[in-house]
C-alpha cells in the first residue's frame, strides 16, 4: 500500500505510554514524599524500599481548566494537569466541579504536583469514587511490599 502523503503525521511531542500500571496516589504524597526528575520520579516509604513512580493514577475535583491544562483538588491537596488537549474525550471532563480519574506522567512534585495526561475520566456520576477515594490509596499502599 502506498503511503498517503494526506494523512496528519504524529508529532513526537505525544507522552510516551508507561510500561507499569500507574500507582494510586494523593497530591501529599507526591509533594512530600516524591524524589527525582522527570521520568525518573520515585515514592519513599519508612522501612520499606522506594516506589518507581513510571505513571500515576490521581483523582481529584476540577477547580480551574483551560488551555489544555487543568487544577483538581484531592482530599490532600491541589494538583496541576497539563496535555489535556492530546487527550480523548478528555475535554467534557473539564467542567468545573467536575470529579475526575487522571493517569498521567509526574512532570513535577514541588510546590504543586504536575502531571503530563495519558488518560482522563470523569467519575462525577458515582459520588462513591470520591468518598472512597483516599481510603483506596491507603489501602493499596499498606499492602504493597
Amino acid at each position: 500500500m502506498a503511503a498517503d502523503s494526506s494523512l496528519p503525521v504524529r508529532t513526537p511531542a505525544a507522552v510516551r505510554l508507561p510500561r507499569a500500571p500507574p500507582l494510586k496516589v494523593l497530591a501529599e504524597q507526591l509533594r512530600q514524599d516524591a524524589e527525582g526528575v522527570p521520568g525518573a520520579w520515585r515514592l519513599l516509604r519508612a522501612g520499606r524500599e522506594p516506589l518507581e513512580l513510571a505513571a500515576v493514577w490521581m483523582q481529584g475535583t476540577v477547580v480551574a481548566a483551560g488551555g489544555g491544562e487543568a487544577r483538581l483538588r484531592d482530599p490532600s491537596g491541589a494538583f496541576a494537569v497539563r496535555g489535556l488537549e492530546r487527550v480523548p474525550r478528555g475535554r467534557p471532563c473539564l467542567a468545573l466541579g467536575k470529579y475526575v480519574m487522571v493517569m498521567g506522567v509526574v512532570q513535577a512534585c514541588s510546590p504543586e504536583p504536575c502531571l503530563q495526561a495519558v488518560k482522563m475520566t470523569d467519575l462525577s456520576d458515582n459520588p462513591i469514587h470520591e468518598r472512597m477515594w483516599e481510603l483506596e490509596v491507603e489501602d493499596l499502599h499498606r499492602n504493597i511490599p
